[in-house]
């Protein structure tokens, strides 16, 4: 019951945070490239729902949608000689001017830097 009650409250205060601050989702977001931390990676938003991969060839991100606390991004992925389509859903944990924190269904944190 405990947990059920603390995810509620992250999610209100996620929800409230975002709409009360006025910070968007939309634009460039980097990461470095886990293991090769002098490369970045990451996302480019857009205000009409585009995106798109930025220095990830076997990713490519083509639309987006935030719905409360979630952003889904839709695209392709690329490799082994085959082409398929997805969509994943990722937590948003927090959005600031500077941040945007994101939570993978199977617990992974991308930490990513809005690029100026």
């Amino acid at each position: 019951m405990r947990s059920i009650i603390t995810s509620t409250c992250r999610l209100i205060t996620a929800i409230a945070f975002t709409a009360c601050s006025g910070t968007s989702i939309e634009g460039k977001w980097i990461e470095p490239v886990p293991g090769m931390e002098e490369q970045i990676q990451g996302i480019m938003l857009d205000k009409r729902g585009k995106a798109s991969s930025i220095n990830m060839a076997t990713l490519q991100y083509e639309k987006w949608e935030q719905q409360g606390n979630k952003l889904l991004l839709s695209g392709k992925s690329i490799g082994n000689n085959q082409t398929i389509s997805f969509t994943d859903t990722l937590n948003i944990e927090e959005l600031t001017n500077n941040k945007l924190v994101l939570k993978r269904k199977d617990g992974y944190i991308l930490n990513y830097q809005k690029q100026k």
